[in-house]
């Protein structure tokens, strides 16, 4: 299953980058498929991260690599539903009047029956819940970039 959304923001190519890659405290404000609680940063360098997150008992341990600081690549390396070529590609791309556009495409294979249940809902009555999550993110980070963190 591959969806791909698109949303124009206020924030700077580099401003989204700073938040997507932020592992701290209140990271679920930003991404609200992402429970503090469950966030674990196993290593993070200037470009790149090895991160576990997720909500509820579903879970996913992820390679963030920002080398390009306008395509940023996020892989699923382990999950307990998700396989494959899983992941989230993220496309920056600044406007001349200072807005950028965000595009995200999201690839869900389950590696199990769950996991393959979980990927048909979400490509189908599931995208309108990712789409929602995708353009709350993209508010919270408007508002992290103003000094307005929620």
């Amino acid at each position: 299953m591959s969806i791909h959304f698109h949303q124009t923001t206020t924030a700077t190519p580099e401003q989204f980058v700073a938040a997507l890659t932020y592992f701290g405290p209140e990271r679920q404000t930003l991404f609200p498929n992402s429970q503090d609680e469950n966030l674990e940063v196993h290593s993070l360098g200037t470009d790149e991260a090895d991160v576990t997150e997720g909500t509820g008992p579903i879970w996913e341990r992820l390679h963030y690599d920002w080398h390009d600081s306008q395509r940023i690549v996020i892989e699923v390396t382990d999950s307990n539903v998700f396989g494959g070529d899983s992941g989230y590609t993220y496309t920056l791309q600044p406007r001349p009047d200072g807005m950028t556009d965000v595009d995200v495409d999201i690839v869900r294979e389950g590696k199990n029956l769950r996991g393959r249940a979980i990927s048909a809902v979400l490509g189908t009555v599931g995208k309108r819940s990712l789409g929602k999550s995708f353009a709350a993110t993209v508010d919270a980070v408007e508002a992290r970039t103003n000094g307005d963190l929620r």
